[in-house]
């Protein structure tokens, strides 16, 4: 071999630390190497290739996630909250990247403020004032790795051990396992048609001296679809500000609303600070694009930004400069105006497909807003079963099971319809005839 060819193998090794040299004397394996014996004297050392299947110490326990992880699931996911990511502004945003990378690198590939890169903060204040009524700046958001980051963070600043967090019933689980992580003692509240029953969270309230705080999707309750009525707003504000609590106000998909104005959230109208108002990019551009974000009182985001950089010291600076570019340039507003047109069309479709290949089988208000219908089985049909047969057909829906609190069957399902070209739609529906 080529004398440069061993010596570079030779200063591999010492580089890594596996050999060591004397002067005069040669090259060995370094002393420092522990040594390890077989367990059984003669027998080989077991080589291996994975990863033990068993733990060497104690573990906590883990959240149960249940049915919460359906990526890898086969099939149409029916079920899923999620927007067409097909029709996500894809150009746009490898252009801003690349312009981002390659002409800020100085700022975006080093260690950024835990808040966010400034640039989307005020992006994302200007967006929040023009569209949502919230009179906030840059320095009033903190911007996170999408929304569940994000309720995690209010959990790790907001909760004790052994507070009592209200949530909804029926509700969003991945809130709810986030605030039993640390600490906090569920309490259901019934919903209807005119979202959160406040009444019934006012006798709660007066029932317990430790209530902190009350987790609510008022603009498009999830998964009902339902929107909290103008007279249950005013009450649930003033029922925090008196009762001292805190309103997590989860706005998951403010952009899609197809009848009428959308209604402003709850933080628009918060004047004594009890509202932590959380958003989420991933309806307006994909789920993929890891970005959420929080606005809240001064005192609340510094802590949320401390917790932040424990946790994970910063975002991604480069994806939020690029971000910030489509949203100054109004690239991002025009992609979910357009997305808000087809995905109202296909809501419709889907309403006309449903009445005319399930009549007299599932009744439904189509939603003024959201991503999915949320139906009514009639006629006793055990919707559990339903949805098992529909697995068989390569179909994942999602029964009222999921989502309640107490695990109790309920006969409604949530359909989505916004990742679904129409041709699509008429599958999923033939496929959910055939199971039933």
């Amino acid at each position: 071999m080529n004398r440069n060819t061993v010596l570079a193998a030779y200063e591999e090794l010492a580089g890594e630390g596996w050999t060591e040299s004397a002067r005069a004397s040669g090259t060995f394996v370094s002393r420092a190497l522990p040594e390890i014996r077989p367990a059984t004297p003669g027998r080989p050392l077991p080589r291996r290739t994975r990863p033990s299947p068993t733990v060497g110490f104690e573990l906590r326990q883990a959240p149960d996630l249940g049915e919460l992880i359906l990526a890898g699931r086969p099939g149409m996911q029916f079920s899923g909250s999620v927007p067409d990511v097909r029709l996500a502004p894809a150009a746009e945003l490898a252009r801003a990247f690349r312009r981002a990378v390659l002409g800020h690198s100085r700022t975006v590939l080093s260690y950024g403020h835990p808040q966010g890169h400034p640039r989307l903060r005020a992006a994302l204040a200007a967006m929040l004032s023009a569209s949502r009524g919230l009179a906030s700046g840059p320095g009033d958001v903190i911007v996170t790795s999408g929304s569940q980051m994000a309720i995690d963070l209010v959990s790790r600043a907001l909760l004790r051990p052994g507070d009592v967090v209200a949530v909804e019933q029926l509700g969003y689980r991945p809130a709810w396992l986030a605030f039993r992580q640390h600490g906090a003692r569920l309490r259901p509240v019934p919903v209807d048609a005119g979202g959160l029953d406040v009444q019934a969270l006012a006798t709660l309230a007066e029932r317990t001296s430790s209530l902190r705080a009350v987790y609510v999707t008022p603009h498009h309750q999830y998964p009902t679809t339902a929107t909290l009525t103008a007279a249950r707003r005013i009450a649930l504000l003033e029922l925090a500000r008196h009762k001292r609590f805190a309103v997590i106000e989860d706005d998951y998909d403010h952009e899609f609303h197809y009848d009428g104005r959308p209604v402003l959230p709850l933080a628009s109208s918060d004047q004594a600070g009890v509202v932590i108002y959380v958003g989420t990019l991933a309806k307006i551009l994909a789920p993929g694009v890891r970005l959420g974000y929080v606005v809240a009182p001064g005192p609340l985001l510094e802590s949320l930004t401390a917790h932040r950089f424990l946790v994970d010291r910063q975002g991604d600076h480069t994806i939020e400069y690029a971000v910030a570019e489509l949203l100054e340039e109004g690239a991002a507003q025009r992609h979910a105006r357009r997305a808000r047109r087809i995905y109202q069309a296909r809501r419709d479709f889907l309403a006309g497909a449903l009445r005319r290949e399930l009549p007299n089988v599932l009744s439904f208000d189509p939603p003024a807003g959201g991503i999915a219908i949320w139906a009514t089985a009639e006629g006793g049909i055990d919707v559990d079963r339903w949805a098992a047969r529909a697995l068989d057909h390569e179909l994942v829906i999602a029964t009222a099971r999921r989502f309640a609190f107490d695990g109790r069957a309920r006969p409604h399902m949530r359909l989505s319809f916004a990742a679904f070209s129409e041709e699509e739609l008429s599958e999923a529906v033939a496929r959910l005839r055939r199971a039933l």
